[in-house]
């Protein structure tokens, strides 16, 4: 077990690592040539002009300004300065409240820590247990951190009420806290959406699951449904192509011009000598040929090909999928579209808010509708697979966390461990270390999966894929890390001993964890947010493209990449550290500054990247907010179910009915917030949605809309090509009798067979 010594050598080795980072940044971005690197978003906004041209700076590359190095942290009060409502307008409300959820952090645990270290600790440290712990469990290792935790409380001591006591007033803090963010991050999405300019998904929804038809095309059939059954407001539609090959064309095309760019520079630098590239895979082996004659030969087959297959795709009816986004003339038309159900069959004529533009996830547009639900199952039958095959490595850093239990399976390794830094760099840094590396992979995994199971919106990727890696650090990072750890530490003991005292050896491990996850906070809370500000990556590969890629003020701004929050990977690491903060603070309250040091360290770090870093792939309004919300409360349950575990070991089953109402009034809260809140995150109320049409035909009496809305929803691999999509069906106001192009089935065979009267308006001719 890590002892005190170990904790502060890994406090000091990541806190040393995160001081380095920054002061590498620090100087790194006062130099004209990483400008970009770190300032993208400005560039990206044409609001930063190039350092090299002006300012104080005397050389191309290199800042000789001391006074500026003397002003290195400015950029820490720089990146508080900015208002709130400036940010948003700034960045977004997606990103203004990203960064929320790191000061909610605080408004939690600043408190609770404060009763915490005053109530809490001292009863714990002056429990005395300590040395009959060591007694009675001989085969696990407790340190000195265990002296502060509710281990070395005695059984049935009336100490246990003060933990009693402390988790009621955390639980209706953190309850009080989330209702008030819940209520300011509602209005904050009302009011952004109420001022929020016009956008293209305002007015439209996507249609799935539409019917076939055999006398009309979907083209026809989506034109015909709408214009009878939303005459009004029905303005215009586009059908959905499936352009998945033809996207992989553009992509691969895009590839060979970077190539071909890449040995033209490469040329020009030494005009005497032809670069030259091999045949085969990624030109690693086969014949030697001129890169430039190969790659540009390449390039117009692929561009035959590429316009070939644009016009396939325009022209065959079978690239069209039944699905269309329609688009309305008002929000009020789009709005009630889209929240309402179109016929009597709910499987038919699915309606739904449209994604952004920017948010549309095209290739999963093609998939049919009817393979979804069995994609997801699939799907989470492979999650269960994976989730459960993780706790092998997993296994394995709880191993390291623990080196008493392997000098004593492996004592030849003894002299070795027992070296005072080995052991504190073994027990305090790499356990961490070990387990960061093996999660970095896990999001790739976790968002491919997401692809598969159909979702049509990035936003919806990526909050799926959150969702995902959530469930997997809550089995494998929090109960796997428990669980496991106790198993290799008492392995003997668990075969010896009856199935009723399993639960109490599970218990006592729960305060014991306290250290390894302590080390965890501070290589992937402390050094690794460090990290995040310094962009090693995105540093190298910018500098890698200057040299050999850029030849223009063009290709140098394409260069750059501000990146964007990681959504899938830094949301569900946060409510990690909301879970131990949340379990511990009852458990093992020392554990509490390191979470507040990392909520504090890292709202600082994002709100400074938000500012001048991230860019923004779409907007969504906040809608991720009652996943976040939710899954709090899915830590605040953990913990105070883990209380209650607790003190069952404790002979204190008095106790139990006082705790079982926490989980009960903490799931009343949840549902009370969803009633109260909830709907204001995936509905947009009429009558807002009716104050803006009108305001708008007020103050635009002239707006072009169709022209607006046209192309909005075209795939982009159509945008800007050789052969052109046709031009999109507007609804008509002098047309009162809807054309359609089906005869009349009116107790025919096949009007029976085509299915229910919503979907199959009879006749030549509709009424409107």
């Amino acid at each position: 077990m890590a002892t005190v010594s170990d904790i502060t050598v890994s406090a000091a080795i990541n806190s040393l690592s995160a001081l380095l980072f920054l002061v590498a940044f620090a100087i790194l971005r006062l130099q004209p040539v990483n400008d970009r690197v770190y300032f993208p978003k400005w560039y990206l906004k044409g609001i930063r002009e190039n350092p090299t041209t002006a300012g104080p700076y005397v050389k191309k590359f290199l800042n000789l300004d001391v006074r500026m190095y003397l002003r290195f942290l400015n950029w820490v009060p720089a990146a508080l300065r900015m208002p709130e409502p400036e940010l948003i307008d700034h960045a977004g409300l997606d990103s203004a409240v990203y960064i929320r959820i790191y000061l909610l952090g605080l408004k939690i645990f600043v408190p609770i820590a404060l009763l915490a270290f005053g109530v809490l600790l001292p009863v714990n440290y002056t429990g005395g247990n300590f040395n009959t712990m060591n007694d009675d469990m001989k085969d696990l290792a407790f340190g000195e951190i265990d002296k502060f935790s509710i281990s070395n409380v005695p059984p049935a001591s009336k100490r246990l009420i003060a933990h009693i006591l402390m988790a009621y007033v955390f639980t209706f803090w953190t309850c009080y806290v989330l209702y008030k963010e819940y209520k300011i991050v509602t209005d904050m999405r009302l009011h952004f959406l109420a001022s929020q300019k016009r956008r293209a998904d305002q007015f439209t929804v996507l249609v799935r699951n539409v019917p076939s038809d055999p006398d009309e095309s979907v083209s026809e059939h989506v034109d015909h449904f709408f214009r009878v059954n939303h005459p009004d407001q029905y303005f215009l539609h586009k059908v959905v192509h499936n352009a998945n090959k033809l996207a992989q064309m553009v992509e691969q095309k895009k590839d060979l011009q970077n190539r071909l760019i890449y040995y033209t520079n490469k040329h020009e630098r030494n005009p005497n000598k032809r670069p030259t590239t091999k045949a085969g895979f990624w030109g690693l082996w086969g014949k030697k040929i001129d890169a430039i004659d190969y790659y540009t030969q390449e390039i117009d087959k692929l561009s035959k090909e590429e316009l070939a297959e644009r016009e396939r795709v325009i022209d065959d009816p079978k690239s069209v999928v039944p699905a269309a986004f329609v688009s309305f003339r008002s929000r009020w038309g789009a709005a009630v579209c889209a929240q309402t159900q179109q016929t009597r069959n709910p499987t038919r004529w699915l309606t739904d808010w449209a994604p952004e533009p920017r948010d549309v996830y095209w290739n999963n547009l093609a998939i049919p509708f009817v393979e979804l639900n069995l994609r997801k199952l699939i799907m989470a039958v492979a999650l269960f697979g994976l989730t459960f095959c993780f706790m092998v490595p997993i296994a394995i850093v709880q191993t390291l966390a623990n080196i008493e239990y392997i000098g004593k399976v492996l004592p030849f390794l003894k002299p070795l461990i027992n070296k005072g830094s080995v052991k504190s760099f073994i027990q305090g840094f790499l356990p961490g270390i070990v387990l960061k590396i093996f999660l970095l992979v896990l999001p790739m995994i976790l968002m491919e999966m997401s692809k598969i199971e159909g979702y049509v919106a990035f936003s919806a990727l990526e909050a799926r894929s959150a969702g995902k890696y959530h469930l997997f650090l809550l089995v494998n990072v929090f109960f796997g890390s428990i669980i496991t750890g106790t198993a290799l530490q008492q392995l003997k003991e668990f075969l010896k001993q009856s199935p009723s005292q399993m639960p109490e050896t599970v218990g006592v491990s729960i305060p014991m964890k306290a250290t390894f996850f302590i080390t965890y906070i501070m290589v992937d809370g402390w050094a690794g947010v460090a990290a995040e500000i310094l962009r090693v990556v995105p540093l190298v590969i910018y500098h890698l493209k200057n040299i050999f890629l850029v030849k223009t003020e063009k290709d140098r701004d394409e260069a750059m990449d501000p990146g964007s929050l990681l959504w899938p990977i830094t949301e569900p690491r946060l409510q990690l550290y909301f879970l131990l903060g949340l379990v511990y603070s009852t458990v093992t309250p020392i554990l509490l500054p390191f979470i507040i040091v990392f909520f504090a360290f890292a709202y600082l770090v994002f709100r400074h990247q938000v500012i001048n870093v991230y860019h923004q792939k779409y907007e969504s309004a906040a809608s991720y907010w009652p996943g976040v919300h939710h899954r709090i409360l899915i830590g605040l349950i953990i913990s105070q179910i883990t209380l209650l575990g607790l003190l069952s070991t404790k002979e204190a089953a008095n106790s139990t009915p006082l705790l079982l109402a926490l989980p009960i009034l903490t799931l009343w809260f949840h549902r009370f917030c969803k009633k109260r809140f909830e709907s204001a995150f995936s509905k947009f109320p009429l009558q807002d949605a009716m104050i803006k049409d009108t305001l708008e035909r007020a103050t635009e009496p002239q707006l072009d809309l169709k022209a607006y809305l046209k192309d909005a929803y075209m795939h982009p691999v159509f945008k800007g090509g050789e052969v052109e999509m046709m031009d999109v069906e507007e609804g008509d106001d002098d047309h009162y009798l809807v054309a359609t192009k089906r005869s009349s089935r009116r107790g025919s065979q096949a009007g029976t067979q085509e299915g229910s009267p919503e979907d199959r308006t009879g006749g030549v001719y509709a009424a409107v």
